[in-house]
């Protein structure tokens, strides 16, 4: 008996398609993480970029629990001296780019080295509820009904 190992000319890509709209921001990006790992395949292999292509519409739309809406902290600096700047997921969600917030939360539960930026090109977010990947046919994936916990919010 041998062990399989797969290859790269064994792995097939799908496209998902994932409305966000009333969905809770970490349960989203956790399951977006795992299918862009491809952890749920059977043959996933950790040294092998194996995950599929996600779409993820109304982004505008998530939810946050409790007070991270307000209270929650996102930091950048400028590189100059004293140029750290703040900003919370309130102001972004309102703001000129809505769909960063989602975007920040998948990009920090993949790995960080050059397979975690690889798969993090498989990642196509939209704040509104057109997309421009009709022609790829994805497959609707809904997490909101999932688990109830899912669309759970303070709001």
């Amino acid at each position: 008996m041998t062990t399989y190992a797969t290859k790269p000319s064994d792995i097939e890509r799908k496209w998902y398609v994932v409305d966000a709209e009333g969905v809770v921001l970490g349960r989203l990006a956790a399951q977006v993480a795992k299918i862009l790992r491809g952890k749920h395949k059977p043959y996933f292999t950790a040294n092998l970029d194996c995950g599929d292509y996600v779409v993820v519409i109304n982004a505008d739309k998530v939810r946050l629990t409790g007070k991270k809406l307000t209270d929650k902290k996102y930091f950048k600096h400028t590189a100059y001296i004293g140029g750290i700047k703040e900003t919370n997921p309130a102001r972004i969600l309102t703001g000129f780019h809505p769909e960063d917030v989602v975007k920040k939360a998948v990009e920090r539960m993949i790995s960080r080295n050059p397979m975690g930026r690889q798969q993090m090109t498989k990642l196509k977010v939209y704040a509104g509820a057109s997309h421009p990947h009709t022609a790829q046919n994805p497959e609707v994936l809904d997490i909101a009904s999932q688990n109830e916990k899912n669309k759970r919010s303070a709001l």
